[in-house]
């Protein structure tokens, strides 16, 4: 049975959803510095070799819909990331409006540095594997969730 809302208890910040999340992931953050530094990349930039890793040769707009960023903020990323010589971005000769981005052979080489990464994670968060999943299946159900309630406001 669901309690009653109580307005004081609601507004601690301690009792905030949305600020354990956003704490989490400032912790992520802090232990990923470290991590990304043997990589020369930053957060951001990592989650776009993540989706090039798992799938090469992407257009900018399947990059930004994996990631959930437009174009604007995901075309400065890009080109830093060509600029470090991990990606070529070129126009697709089938369509000129369409850019595909593919890794080059320095880019897919980080790969083999960033697949130890995930094992530090889960052994610095001291959860079982299946604790993991069922908290980024959980995040992931909740964000879906939001993201629809937000677009009915």
């Amino acid at each position: 049975m669901a309690t009653a809302p109580d307005p004081a208890k609601d507004l601690r910040l301690d009792q905030q959803l949305c600020f354990a999340v956003y704490s989490a992931a400032h912790a992520f953050n802090r232990f990923y510095r470290p991590l990304l530094g043997q990589l020369g990349l930053t957060y951001p930039q990592y989650l776009v070799m993540l989706v090039l890793w798992e799938s090469d040769g992407l257009s900018v707009s399947a990059i930004g819909e994996r990631l959930l960023l437009d174009s604007g903020t995901l075309t400065p990323m890009l080109k830093r990331l060509e600029g470090l010589g991990l990606v070529t971005r070129a126009r697709d000769s089938r369509d000129e409006r369409v850019v595909i981005v593919a890794l080059t052979e320095k880019g897919q080489s980080m790969r083999a540095i960033a697949e130890g990464f995930p094992t530090q994670i889960l052994a610095a968060s001291e959860c079982a594997g299946e604790e993991i999943d069922a908290l980024r299946v959980a995040l992931v159900d909740l964000r879906g969730k939001l993201d629809h309630a937000a677009a009915l406001a």
